[in-house]
């Protein structure tokens, strides 16, 4: 479905220094060549974003496609209220939920992606410190994974979510109040929480585990 919207579309090489929301007000206003820019700058990382959720790749590109036919269809609607990444990401967890809850599944996610800002920077699991004196875990790296993982998931769901778009999508907290659709305050609580039993859920492999400041808490809450 992706292809054969870019080949409805077409494909426009012009648009490098257009912002995503110049280019959806364009596509609204009827070029259609501005949606295939906006998908090329985005397919991947919504497919990204997607497949963090539901932890299945069939049913993630089945999700992508229906964010952007969702995109297409509400385009005459889209206004300039916000960024268009919180419009984009907005409608793709709404796909992810709406899936999640047909299917009856928990969501599982990985954690072999860099973690907060920087994109390059070291994973969640890179940044547990080992017990050695080298500073380097012994532990088959597979072990230590499904550690983590099954500590991610035994947050609560709100936790996991947030956890989610923040450290492994470098979404800023406004940007992911936005699209949850509660305060900054309320999604900073949830981080906070998140990382407090993350670190109590690790404390073997991570005792003294760094926090980002702001995100830091001395409770412990499901």
């Amino acid at each position: 479905m992706i292809k054969f919207l870019l080949m409805v579309f077409g494909r426009d090489k012009g648009n490098a220094g257009v912002s995503d929301e110049d280019l959806m007000e364009r596509f609204r206003d009827g070029d259609a060549r501005a949606f295939e820019s906006l998908l090329e700058r985005h397919e991947r990382k919504i497919f990204n974003f997607i497949f963090r959720f539901v932890r299945h790749r069939e049913l993630a590109n089945d999700l992508l496609q229906e964010t952007f036919l969702r995109v297409v269809k509400n385009a005459k609607r889209y206004t300039r209220k916000a960024k268009f990444t919180t419009w984009l990401y907005t409608i793709a967890r709404n796909q992810c939920i709406d899936a999640l809850r047909r299917q009856q599944h928990r969501r599982h996610r990985s954690l072999d992606q860099p973690a907060g800002r920087d994109a390059d920077g070291p994973t969640l699991l890179e940044r547990v410190p080992g017990k050695s004196p080298d500073g380097l875990e012994r532990t088959d790296a597979h072990e230590i994974s499904a550690r983590i993982s099954a500590a991610v998931d035994g947050l609560s769901e709100e936790q996991r979510e947030v956890f989610v778009m923040r450290e492994v999508m470098q979404l800023k907290f406004k940007e992911i109040a936005e699209v949850v659709g509660v305060s900054e305050n309320t999604i900073k609580s949830r981080m906070r929480y998140a990382l407090e039993n993350l670190r109590q859920a690790l404390a073997d492999y991570a005792p003294t585990a760094d926090a980002e400041p702001e995100a830091q808490s001395t409770g412990s809450r499901t």
